[in-house]
């Protein structure tokens, strides 16, 4: 479910879970695992990336109904620490949105030092709110530090998923390219970055985003609290089931 690509000193990790790269408990530690060791193996910048047309779909939805409080309370906890590894990672992070890359999808790429996006018939946004779910605080507040609190205000409150052209337009992603060149082009960034003399990069790199382990401290806790409290509530279950019921639908 998780393909891990040399490219010299970058390092990509390409989600590779059909259909549609859904973050279940299984997926989720892996990326964990593979961006928090990634420096110590001698990467030097990471690119994440998925397969042409789907970055990632989300939150594995029909299988995250399946546990129990336990289990999604540690589910949740990875969740919002995977963010963590991928904000304050020590080398850059490059997100390769190779596809459609709603809800979890944008979440990921939204910790990211930069967003590239398949030029396309593709969406991009946090439609939470469609399926129940709030948008915890750690990220809203994330979001709000790439496009602004207007921005925020309405990708959130309406669960608007966008196009790749308006995604740029507003800062959610940082540049468009081909299907078949976004890959290359994270590429490119992570190897102009790694160009410039490191010890620089690194110093400004680790300022400008103080911000952002700021926002885990502030928020990481109460976001997992947050997602706990709605998670079992009937409005959220009844609108995650309604979610299943139309994917099988579409299946069938």
């Amino acid at each position: 479910m998780l393909t891990k690509i040399e490219h010299g000193g970058v390092l990509e990790l390409r989600m590779t879970r059909p259909p549609a790269n859904a973050l279940n408990p299984a997926l989720v530690h892996a990326l964990h695992a593979a961006i928090e060791t990634a420096p110590a193996s001698g990467a030097r910048a990471l690119i994440l990336s998925g397969v042409p047309g789907m970055f990632s779909a989300g939150l594995d939805v029909p299988e995250l109904l399946q546990l129990d409080g336990n289990t999604m309370s540690t589910f949740w906890r990875e969740f919002i620490s995977l963010l963590r590894v991928i904000a304050l990672s020590p080398i850059p992070v490059a997100a390769a949105l190779t596809g459609h890359s709603p809800a979890g999808g944008a979440v990921l790429a939204i910790f990211c030092d930069t967003r590239i996006a398949a030029q396309g018939d593709f969406k991009i946004g946090l439609n939470e709110v469609r399926v129940g779910l709030p948008v915890p605080a750690v990220i809203h507040a994330a979001l709000k530090r790439l496009v602004g609190a207007h921005q925020a205000e309405r990708l959130c409150m309406h669960g608007l998923l966008i196009s790749p052209a308006e995604a740029l337009r507003i800062g959610l992603v940082d540049a468009l390219s081909a299907l078949e060149e976004t890959i290359p082009a994270a590429l490119d960034w992570c190897r102009e970055l790694l160009s410039l003399p490191p010890q620089a990069v690194a110093a400004t790199r680790k300022l400008a985003r103080t911000d952002l382990a700021g926002l885990f401290s502030e928020f990481g806790g109460r976001s997992h609290e947050e997602l706990m409290q709605v998670w079992f509530s009937a409005e959220t279950q009844a609108a995650m089931r309604a979610l299943v019921a139309q994917l099988a639908a579409r299946k069938g």
